[in-house]
C-alpha cells in the first residue's frame, strides 16, 4: 500500500488485525510502526521474523523515502528530519492516535528522534541494536580494524566515506561484512541457504544513495544524548554483545539515559539479533509489550 504524504509516496504494509474479538467486545491492539535500518535499507528483512509480534500488536512495515518500494527523490531529501516527519504524516494518514515504534539500527535513531518530538503520540519504544549519537562511527571503525579482514576494511571505508557508486558495490559490502553482521553466520552455507540468501537479495531494494546521505553527511553530527532523559514512553532497549556497527555500550548508554527503560543484552548475537537469537528476541519483546504497553 502507498500513502502520499509529506511531499512523497511512502510504501507501507500491514500485518495483523487492529481490533480483535475479546468476549463480548472488540479490543484494540497497539499499532507498531516497524522502522528499518540503513539509512537505505527496506522492510523486507523483517518478514517473517517479526510475524509472531502480530499476536500482540498490529504491525505496519514502512520503507523510508528513497528506499525499498517508496518513491525516490533528490538525495538532499534523504534526511533523518524527513524520515521522522514522514512517520508523523503516515500516522495522521492512518488515523492513529498513539503508536509503538520498533526501530532497528538507523530505525532506532529515527524512533528516538520521533519520541522526543512527538511524545504525545508514542505508546512505546522497542529499540534494537541502535545508538544515541555519532560516536558509534568511531567505535565501529575501531572494531573493523580489530576484527576485519583486509577486504572488509577496504569496503568499510566506502561506507565511512558515504561513497557507494552502485547497487552492485553495496551488495558487495553486505556480502563481505556478513560475518560481522551475524554471530551465527555460516561461512559454508548449503545450496538451500545460498538460495535463501539470493531470494532475500532479490526481494530487497536497498538505496546506496540514502546510505551515502547518512554516513557521508548527517550521521556525523547526530546526537540525542542530552535530550533522551525527556522520553517518558515505556522503552525496551535491546543490545547485542558482538554488535560491530552499533556497539553494545551504545544500547547500555541509551538505557541509562531514558528513565524507567528496560535493557536486554543478547549474548549470542551481533547486529542481526532477529536472525541470531530469534526465539529469545520474540519472547523478550512480547513479554515487554504485554507488561508495559498492553498491561
Amino acid at each position: 500500500m502507498y500513502a502520499h504524504v509529506n511531499g512523497t509516496r511512502i510504501f507501507f504494509d500491514v500485518e495483523g488485525m487492529g481490533w480483535v474479538p475479546d468476549g463480548p467486545t472488540l479490543r484494540q491492539k497497539p499499532t507498531c510502526f516497524v522502522l528499518h535500518g540503513g539509512p537505505g535499507g527496506d522492510h523486507t528483512g523483517y518478514k517473517p521474523g517479526l510475524t509472531p509480534l502480530a499476536d500482540e500488536m498490529q504491525l505496519v512495515y514502512i520503507d523510508n523515502r528513497g528506499s525499498g518500494r517508496s518513491a525516490q527523490g533528490p538525495m538532499e531529501t534523504y534526511t533523518l528530519e524527513n524520515n521522522l516527519e514522514d512517520i508523523e504524516a503516515l500516522r495522521k494518514h492512518l488515523g492513529l492516535d498513539r503508536i509503538v515504534l520498533h526501530g532497528h539500527s538507523y530505525g532506532g535513531m529515527v524512533a528516538q528522534a520521533y519520541a522526543l518530538r512527538y511524545p504525545e503520540h508514542v505508546a512505546g519504544l522497542l529499540l534494537l541494536t541502535t545508538s544515541p549519537s555519532y560516536e558509534f562511527l568511531d567505535k565501529a571503525k575501531k572494531i573493523v580494524e580489530e576484527r576485519g579482514t583486509p577486504e572488509m576494511k577496504e569496503i568499510a571505508q566506502v561506507l565511512w566515506d558515504g561513497a557507494f557508486s552502485s547497487q552492485e558495490q553495496l551488495q558487495l559490502f553486505y556480502e563481505r561484512m556478513a560475518p560481522l553482521y551475524s554471530f551465527t553466520h555460516n561461512p559454508e552455507p548449503s545450496e538451500e541457504e545460498r538460495q535463501q540468501a539470493r531470494d532475500a537479495r532479490a526481494r530487497s531494494n536497498r538505496s546506496y544513495q540514502a546510505l551515502n546521505a547518512g554516513f557521508g553527511g548527517f550521521l556525523k553530527t547526530f546526537d540525542l544524548r542530552e535530550q533522551l532523559p525527556a522520553i517518558s514512553a515505556p522503552t525496551l532497549v535491546m543490545g547485542a554483545r558482538h554488535d560491530w556497527i552499533t556497539p553494545v555500550e551504545d544500547s547500555e548508554q541509551i538505557a541509562s539515559l531514558i528513565p524507567e527503560s528496560e535493557l536486554v543484552i543478547f549474548e549470542n548475537s551481533s547486529h542481526s539479533v532477529i536472525k541470531d537469537e530469534h526465539e529469545l528476541y520474540v519472547s523478550v519483546v512480547l513479554d515487554f509489550v504485554r507488561r508495559r504497553i498492553c498491561g
